[in-house]
């Protein structure tokens, strides 16, 4: 639907940072943290991911079980090396259960590369039979040193207004 970049900002409703790996942590019995070097490399490879949820009543029909909803998703480069949206990976589940799955290169027909401190906005949408459902998923990424690695994309609520408390 569309995109576009910027710098980080912290105005979504969701937030959520997803390193590639966070290994090499322990508690000392000192009670300290205790970080090792492969601490630091985890930070090289993170993306933080904002979602925001929206109904869209004029195109979703309540009585043909047709609820659909537009998310804006911005996907911050939080890591110290730039890396490209190669794929995404969403799981959509309703009410009942029912699962969609979609698999497709980049987002929105683009592939962002973003540097250190960039991010990239985009908004899209989905259609499922009940009021209430949820979605989570992935963005496959690649740093430009070549190192591949998935980002988490946690699971989200996707509601008609005031379905929900």
């Amino acid at each position: 639907m569309r995109g576009r970049g910027g710098t980080a900002e912290e105005s979504a409703v969701q937030h959520f940072t997803s390193p590639f790996f966070i290994l090499g942590t322990a508690l000392a019995s000192t009670g300290k943290l205790v970080c090792n070097s492969r601490m630091a490399d985890s930070k090289k490879y993170e993306i933080t991911v904002t979602t925001h949820v929206e109904y869209v009543p004029d195109q979703s029909d309540i009585e043909q079980g047709r609820f659909v909803f537009a998310y804006t998703i911005t996907i911050t480069n939080t890591g110290s090396v730039a890396a490209q949206l190669i794929s995404r990976h969403w799981v959509i589940t309703d009410a009942t259960d029912q699962v969609q799955e979609v698999r497709g290169l980049g987002v929105i027909g683009e592939q962002p590369l973003l540097k250190p401190g960039e991010n990239f906005e985009y908004t899209s949408g989905c259609v499922i039979a009940t009021p209430v459902g949820t979605m989570h998923g992935s963005y496959q990424m690649a740093a430009e040193d070549g190192t591949k690695f998935d980002t988490i994309i946690p699971e989200f609520t996707l509601s008609m207004p005031r379905v929900l408390h």
